[in-house]
């Protein structure tokens, strides 16, 4: 049998445990917090759920839990446990919590990309015995049919949609697999199902419920507002690199523990960097260039030891639970409120007051609108690409991305819509493979979604508006926290 270090045998079959004692039992906490219980009673009495709670509150334990009930049930056709599949977006927090739930004893793994295939052949015989209790997977794995082979041999009691919001083409990380939710429930025997998100605007919030199949009727809203008492929201404006500077390195001063300072760009990052370090104030730094090594060596300092400050890209957050972070600033506008909103969520945790300060600098507006151009090819765009594809492989993997950059682009070098383009192929299940190099192979047709300008129109529209918001947003003179909640859509009493 293949060794794996993610193998742990489910949990034996005692008498069922109630939520509470196995909350106490596993997870370390005396009681629950606000509606996690309802929740998962609607779960374990087979009702849908769409759960919408601040970043931190403990979503995860609301499938988490269930998980572990129906694990302790038979339906008295099989002597293997039920099986709960969590959808995630995301490998790199898949893992984090794969590993959280296997330091608890539990029976979890997940199966994507990362592995071997010796790796993914050896979880699959596994789970295919029954001997997980909780599976984690991307939605793009159910275009591989070793692996709905597996779960035709499972039970499915629960299907857990992580990021729910990844569901909406018009939430800020669409994902065009989770468009076919429905038809994975289909084939899973159409379990009960629980949506989860930090961030949904009312209409995402519609969206998420008709990509599932349902109704309204069919499943029940549990929203936890998005309200954290303890966060202090600020907006400061600056103007230029200096102010910044000073901003930063008050906060650093003034605000004892640790804090994340958020860029937009790589290279602003890195140029505040030197200035800070010449400062003496030591950090550390995260973004999407560096090796996976150091981003997890990075990661595990910031999670380990205390009062450290790091200055990241948006490519920081996703996993990182600390709960004393006591600060974190924006150095530039983010793109939207949901990514805003979802990054200060990553303040004190703890309960204690936290600082969220936002230094607002008009001009940074213009890397922003640079960035939604890049974001939003238009239809002739992916057609030639496809074309290249289609025609040309040899080519592009002979030369790589800098030679079709150049033919798709001319000389616009710092244009980023071949990275996008690329990506979108990639998630639509067009083009399978190393997508950084282009060393890919074409599997699929061109999508009519990304040759119908109108719709990629829309798109951009509804991404200036979202800029648009952060802008209001900065000049509010009222009380910033209701403007939050009117964006979402929620009622708000302030204290």
């Amino acid at each position: 049998m293949i060794r794996d270090c993610y193998r742990i045998a489910p949990l034996p079959r005692t008498p069922a445990m109630q939520p509470l004692a196995i909350l106490n039992k596993f997870f370390g906490h005396p009681k629950f917090r606000g509606q996690q219980l309802d929740v998962i009673e609607r779960v374990m009495a087979g009702g849908h759920s769409l759960v919408i709670m601040p970043t931190g509150m403990g979503k995860s334990l609301c499938f988490q839990i269930p998980a572990l009930m129906f694990s302790q049930q038979t339906d008295g056709k099989s002597d293997r446990p039920g099986l709960t599949l969590v959808m995630s977006p995301l490998i790199a927090l898949m893992k984090d919590q794969v590993d959280s739930l296997r330091r608890r004893n539990i029976a979890a793994t997940f199966i994507n990309s990362s592995l071997t295939r010796k790796q993914r052949e050896g979880r699959y015989k596994a789970v295919g015995e029954g001997e997980y209790d909780l599976l984690y997977v991307t939605p793009e794995r159910f275009r591989k049919q070793e692996f709905l082979e597996v779960i035709a041999r499972r039970q499915i009691d629960l299907l857990a949609v992580d990021e729910a919001h990844c569901i909406s083409e018009w939430g800020h990380d669409f994902r065009p697999d989770y468009t076919r939710l429905r038809e994975f429930r289909r084939l899973m025997g159409d379990p009960t199902t629980i949506a989860l998100t930090a961030t949904a605007t009312p209409d995402v919030q519609a969206d998420i419920v008709r990509q599932l199949g349902f109704v309204s009727d069919d499943v029940t809203m549990f929203h936890e507002g998005i309200d954290r008492p303890n966060l202090s929201l600020e907006v400061i404006d600056v103007w230029g690199d200096d102010e910044k500077l000073e901003q930063i390195l008050r906060m650093r001063r003034d605000e004892p523990g640790s804090g994340i300072v958020y860029f937009t760009l790589i290279k602003t990052l890195m140029q505040f960097s030197d200035r800070i370090l010449a400062e003496g104030s030591a950090h550390l730094i995260y973004h999407g260039d560096l090796q996976r090594n150091e981003r997890r060596r990075v990661q595990d300092r910031f999670m380990g030891e205390a009062n450290h400050l790091v200055l990241a890209t948006n490519a920081f957050g996703m996993g990182v639970d600390k709960e004393d972070i006591r600060f974190v600033i924006h150095a530039d506008v983010p793109g939207s409120m949901e990514s805003y909103y979802q990054e200060i969520g990553r303040a004190g945790r703890d309960g204690l007051p936290s600082e969220c300060v936002l230094l607002y600098d008009e001009r940074d507006l213009t890397t922003q609108m640079e960035f939604m151009r890049w974001s939003n090819p238009d239809a002739e765009f992916y057609r030639r690409l496809y074309d290249f594809l289609a025609h040309d492989m040899e080519q592009v993997q002979a030369f790589g991305a800098d030679w079709l950059r150049e033919r798709l682009q001319f000389k616009e070098r710092h244009d980023h819509r071949l990275d996008t383009a690329l990506a979108m192929l990639e998630r639509h299940g067009v083009i399978e493979g190393d997508v950084a190099s282009v060393d890919v192979e074409l599997v699929g047709e061109l999508p009519e979604s990304l040759c119908d300008q109108e719709r990629l129109d829309e798109k951009l529209r509804r991404d200036q508006e979202k800029l648009y918001t952060l802008v209001q947003y900065s000049k509010c003179e009222g009380d910033r926290k209701a403007f939050i909640h009117e964006y979402f859509g929620l009622p708000y009493e302030s204290i």
